[in-house]
C-alpha cells in the first residue's frame, strides 16, 4: 500500500532524516530541499543504479560529467533563450504572482483556489525566462554572464565531437550524465516533485537517421522494465504520448513515463526523439548538411558535428533518443511506492519502506542486546567492520539497547536486514538475522554470515 497522502511521506522524510526544507531555521526557501544522511543514501543508489544500466551494463555508452555554468550561446542555439519561458500574470489586489496556464488548479493566498477569488485582478499574460543568470568575473556590470544550466543534456551535444574522437565511438552509441539542473519556476509544489535546484538523469543516444523510430521504441520499452526493476509496480506506469500540439520544439516525438504520484498521475521520465535538432543546432558549416530540423543560422560554433558514413563516404548529422529522468522524483516516487502501514499482532501499527534492497539506504544494522555490555559491543563492531569491507553499501552499528526501537526505526528508514548480537553469540558463535519485510528471525552462524550477507544483496 503506498502512501495516501503526501503529508505521510513528508513527515517521514523529515522524522527520519530523508528530506529538509532548505534554510529552514530562516524559515525555509520555497522550491528547495535538502537531502538528510538517509536521503543522500537513496538518492545516491538511485543514481548508482542508473550509472551501472545505462553505463557499466552496455557496450555503447559513455559518461560525462561537465559543467554546470553554461555560455549564452550555447542556449542561445539551443533555443533556451527564445522558448524557455512560461506565461505570467500578476494579482494587482494582493500582488500575487500565477502562471497563466495553471489558474484553475493556483491556490489563492487568501484562501481556496484563485478561480474562485471574487475580487482578484489579474495582469495581461507576459513571458517569464525561466534560467538563473550568475555573474562572471570581479564586475557585475552585465557584460559577462553564464547560465546555470536548465538541463544537463546540451553539454553532452558540445562535447560531441570530444567523446567522438577520444573513445573511437561509432554511431549508434550514447552519453549519459547526471547533475544538477536549476528552473527559476514560478510555484514550486507538490514536495520535490517541482523545485527550483534539482538533479537529472539522462541520456543522449545517437543514431543513424531512419532508424530513430526503432531505437525510440527501444528505449521506451527499456526504461519501463528499469523502473519496474527499482521496485515501481508497472500498473503504476503509464506511457502517454505527448500530443503533437504540445511537443517541444525539438521533438518529433515524445512518450512520457507517468507515476501515480500522491498528488496525481504525473510525468516520472520523459522519451524524447529530438532528431537532428541539437547536433544541427550546434554545429559549424550547417549548409553542408542535410539538416531536417528547423534550427538557428550558427556562425560561431567551431566544430562540425557530424559523422562520415563509411559506405557512402558522406557526412550526416546524428538523430538523438532522450531517455530524461529526474532524480527527485524518482526518490519521491520510490519512497511513495515503498511506503507501507500494517498492523503488527498487537494490533499497532508499523510504517515501513519496503524498499529494494539495492536502493536501501543502510543495508544492515548490527544491535548488541546490551549497549553497555563490552562483549557483545566490541563483537558488534568487529561484525559491522566486516560486512562493511564487503563494499555493499552503509552498515550501522545501533548501540542503544533497545532492541524494539530499533527494529521499529529501520523499518521506517527501509534497512532491509538486522543482525543482534546477544548473549547466545557469545556461546555458539550465532546472530539473529530479522528480515524487515516479513519481520522472520532465524540464526544464522558467523562463519557464514559473510556468505549470506553477500547473497542477499547479488
Amino acid at each position: 500500500m503506498a502512501a495516501k497522502t503526501m503529508e505521510e511521506l513528508v513527515s517521514l522524510c523529515k522524522r527520519r532524516g530523508f528530506l529538509f526544507q532548505s534554510n529552514d531555521i530562516y524559515g525555509g526557501i520555497k522550491g528547495l530541499y535538502d537531502y538528510g544522511p538517509m536521503g543522500v543514501e537513496l538518492k545516491n543508489n538511485l543514481k548508482q543504479a542508473w550509472w551501472k544500466s545505462m553505463v557499466y551494463e552496455r557496450d555503447d555508452t559513455e559518461g560525462l560529467d561537465a559543467s554546470i555554468l553554461s555560455a549564452p550561446v550555447v542556449l542561445k542555439h539551443s533555443g533556451h533563450e527564445d522558448t524557455f519561458s512560461d506565461p505570467l500574470v500578476d494579482c494587482k489586489i494582493c500582488k500575487s504572482r500565477f502562471r497563466a496556464d495553471q489558474l484553475e488548479n493556483s491556490d489563492c493566498p487568501r484562501g481556496g483556489l484563485l478561480s474562485d477569488c471574487k475580487v482578484k485582478d489579474l495582469t495581461e499574460p507576459r513571458p517569464f525566462n525561466l534560467m538563473f543568470k550568475t555573474a562572471i568575473g570581479p564586475v557585475d556590470d552585465g557584460s559577462s554572464f553564464a547560465y546555470l544550466r536548465p538541463e544537463t543534456c546540451q553539454q553532452i551535444f558540445t562535447n560531441f565531437k570530444n567523446i567522438l574522437d577520444s573513445t573511437s565511438r561509432t554511431v549508434p552509441f550514447g552519453i549519459a550524465q547526471m547533475g544538477k539542473a536549476f528552473r527559476n519556476e514560478i510555484t514550486p509544489r507538490n514536495f520535490i516533485f517541482r523545485v527550483r535546484e534539482f538533479e537529472q538523469m539522462e541520456l543522449e543516444f545517437f543514431v543513424v537517421p531512419g532508424t530513430d523510430d526503432k531505437w525510440h521504441e527501444y528505449w521506451i520499452d527499456k526504461r519501463i522494465n528499469w523502473w519496474v526493476d527499482q521496485g515501481i509496480k508497472k500498473e503504476n506506469l503509464k506511457t502517454i504520448e505527448v500530443e503533437k500540439s504540445e511537443l517541444a520544439h525539438y521533438s518529433k516525438r515524445t512518450v512520457d513515463i507517468n507515476y501515480l504520484f500522491p498528488h496525481g498521475e504525473e510525468e516520472l521520465e520523459g522519451i524524447a526523439n529530438r532528431t537532428d535538432f541539437d547536433l544541427g543546432s550546434h554545429t559549424k558549416n550547417q549548409n553542408e548538411f542535410k539538416i531536417e530540423s528547423k534550427v538557428m543560422k550558427n556562425s560561431s560554433s567551431t566544430t562540425k558535428l557530424a559523422v562520415q558514413n563509411l559506405e557512402e563516404k558522406k557526412w550526416y548529422i546524428p538523430y538523438v533518443i532522450e531517455p530524461s529522468a529526474g532524480v527527485d522524483r524518482g526518490v519521491l516516487a520510490l519512497l511513495n511506492e515503498a511506503y507501507k502501514e500494517e498492523n503488527t499482532d498487537k494490533d499497532n501499527k508499523r510504517i515501513l519502506l519496503s524498499l529494494k534492497p539495492h536502493l536501501s539506504p543502510i543495508k544492515a544494522a548490527v544491535i548488541p542486546l546490551k549497549k553497555n555490555n563490552d562483549e557483545l559491543v566490541n563483537l558488534s563492531k568487529e561484525i559491522k567492520s566486516n560486512l562493511q569491507k564487503l563494499g555493499l553499501g552503509r552498515v550501522v552499528l545501533e548501540n542503544s539497547g533497545n532492541i524494539g526501537k530499533n527494529y521499529r526505526r529501520h523499518d521506517e528508514i527501509g534497512t532491509p536486514i538486522c543482525i543482534t548480537v546477544d548473549f547466545e553469540t557469545l556461546e555458539d558463535k550465532s546472530v539473529t538475522v530479522r528480515d524487515r519485510d516479513t519481520m522472520e528471525q532465524k540464526r544464522i552462524n558467523l562463519d557464514g554470515l559473510e556468505n549470506y550477507y553477500r547473497d542477499y544483496f547479488n
